[in-house]
Order: C-alpha cells, then sequence, then structure tokens
C-alpha cells in the first residue's frame, strides 16, 4: 500500500519514462536502505523497467557487491561524488541494466562532520547508451531529522532520474499512437 501520493507519482513517472526508453533501472543505494526501490516496485508493471536493487550500507558492502575502489572510500569516504559514480557504474556492470541511481549520505543522528554535516547526500544517475555512460552526479543537503533526511533524498533520487536524457526509440512512439 502508498501512504505518500507524491513518491508515488513521481515513481510513476520514472516508469513512464525508463518504459518509454526501453529502459531497466538498477539502484544502488546506501543511506536510503533500499526506500528508492521500494517506491518503483510500488508502481504496478514494474517488472517491465526495475531490474534490480543494491543495499550496499556498509563500505565493505560497496567494495564486494559494486566494485568501489578501496582507495576511493579511503581518500574521498562514502559520501562522496566519487563513490556514488562507483557505486553506479558497478551496479551498471553487474545488473546489465542501462539505468542505475545510486545514493550515499549521512542521515544522521550522528555521523556528521565539519565537512560532511548530517544532511549531506551524494547521488549519481547513470544512462547507458551503448560504449558511452551519461551521468549526473550532486551533491544535496537536507535538513530535518533522520527520516525526513531519508524521505527527501527517495525524492530527490526519482527526480534526477527524470532528468536523464533518455531518448525514445521510434518504434516505442509508433506503439504508443491509438
Amino acid at each position: 500500500m502508498v501512504h505518500d501520493p507524491e513518491l508515488y507519482e513521481l515513481s510513476a513517472r520514472v516508469g513512464q519514462k525508463l518504459r518509454a526508453a526501453e529502459r531497466r533501472v538498477v539502484t544502488a543505494e546506501s543511506c536510503t536502505a533500499g526506500w528508492v526501490a521500494k517506491v518503483l516496485t510500488d508502481v504496478p508493471g514494474s517488472s517491465q523497467w526495475f531490474e534490480c536493487g543494491y543495499v550496499t550500507y556498509s563500505d565493505a558492502a560497496k567494495r564486494r557487491d559494486l566494485g568501489v575502489a578501496e582507495r576511493t572510500l579511503a581518500t574521498f569516504g562514502a559520501v562522496s561524488e566519487q563513490t556514488v559514480r562507483e557505486m553506479a557504474e558497478g551496479a551498471l556492470r553487474i545488473s546489465g541494466a542501462n539505468v542505475a541511481l545510486s545514493v550515499s549520505g549521512i542521515a544522521g543522528p550522528d555521523g556528521g562532520s565539519a565537512a560532511k554535516p548530517v544532511g549531506t547526500v551524494w547521488f549519481c544517475a547513470a544512462a547507458r547508451a551503448g560504449q558511452a555512460i551519461d551521468i549526473i552526479a550532486e551533491e544535496k543537503h537536507f535538513g530535518g531529522d533522520r527520516q525526513a533526511v531519508r524521505s527527501l533524498a527517495v525524492r530527490h533520487a526519482l527526480r534526477l532520474i527524470l532528468r536523464l536524457d533518455l531518448p525514445v526509440r521510434p518504434e516505442a512512439v509508433t506503439a504508443a499512437r491509438p
């Protein structure tokens, strides 16, 4: 049962976009702990465009399951542009999907620092087209408690997928016409 109409609407729009472009998405989540995957699969028919989701909460899981380099984590930390890029690239490589969304952040109430306060979240949306990968990576700072930070991160993640350039295939347009 969906309890948040805004999340459902965003998820449905993501699904429509992915289906029209004949793409499949994979998620690689840390601070959102599978919440993005959950809201995407709340949409009926999501099996047509949702491939799978990885919850890689620990650094060890990021390395083991997605291939994030130990050096990346040691140099930049789990909450960094470099890490979310490697999470997205690893998810694409391992799953065979052609769109990836990764997220890593500090939801709180502890774990923050002066350089990366609670509410800092990094996102990466990546779309593979042949050998090329179109990537959008960005950092956001959200206020509020743990629940608020995570909820805002999920919303932003869905909006980020909507910003990807996913050309609609001509046969998809033809099939959609009455």
